[in-house]
């Protein structure tokens, strides 16, 4: 979710990765989620974190508080940031009561998302030559 908002949100200001530390299939209900909300998700794959260990990136963002204690340290400089969602994937209830919660989590990764892409846009040049590269760990 976190790199298809960053996509719609960053531009062409960002190259977004995203990655897990336990990679599984996108969840059908993300990509449906995410459809409803006019980002389509459908060429994005799972990928695992270590596929990027060696890589060096502006900034990583973990979204959840395993990834957070799972995610590798990437070398050179970059800003660690740790924003803390609810698993969706985890919720119980009905299909109503399931879907609502990844329409929340959505919406809640959507604002941040929003929120981090306006904070560095306003202290970067916009230009094609101005590109900051960023995992999202799931």
């Amino acid at each position: 979710m976190a790199e298809g908002f960053l996509r719609r949100f960053g531009g062409d200001l960002f190259e977004s990765f995203s990655a897990g530390t336990e990679p599984t299939a996108i969840h059908p209900l993300t990509t449906e989620v995410m459809g409803r909300a006019a980002v389509d998700i459908s060429g994005q794959w799972s990928k695992n974190v270590s596929e990027y260990k060696n890589s060096s990136f502006d900034f990583v963002i973990t979204v959840c508080d395993d990834a957070r204690e799972k995610c590798p340290v990437f070398p050179g400089p970059h800003r660690l940031i740790h924003w803390r969602f609810a698993d969706p994937a985890a919720a119980t209830g009905t299909p109503a009561e399931i879907k609502k919660a990844f329409m929340r989590i959505r919406d809640e990764i959507a604002g941040r998302i929003r929120l981090f892409a306006y904070a560095q846009t306003r202290r970067q040049p916009r230009s094609a030559e101005v590109a900051r590269r960023l995992p999202v760990s799931a």
